[in-house]
């Protein structure tokens, strides 16, 4: 269980369920695909920034993940109905 996580593999299961679930949202639910991609842009930089934590990258790659995740959060509500 310790090499799963620290391969980022966790990670990658994470993601994997999330674009299942963007699909899910885009093709049942009929929504835009403008506005799954905002929904789930946050999340998607949060959890590749955990990936590089995870398997020992650069500190910057991290840093560059966690600092696009605040533009992406902030499309996501720009994006969203009032």
């Amino acid at each position: 269980m310790r090499a799963f996580f620290s391969s980022g593999h966790a990670v990658d299961v994470i993601l994997a369920v999330l674009a299942l679930e963007a699909i899910a949202l885009i093709i049942i639910l009929r929504r835009r695909l403008a506005a799954v991609a905002a929904a789930t842009a946050p999340g998607i930089c949060l959890l590749l920034a955990l990936r590089e934590s995870l398997t020992g990258a650069r500190w910057e790659w991290t840093a560059v993940w966690l600092a696009l995740s605040f533009p992406a959060h902030l499309m996501d509500l720009w994006l969203r109905p009032p």
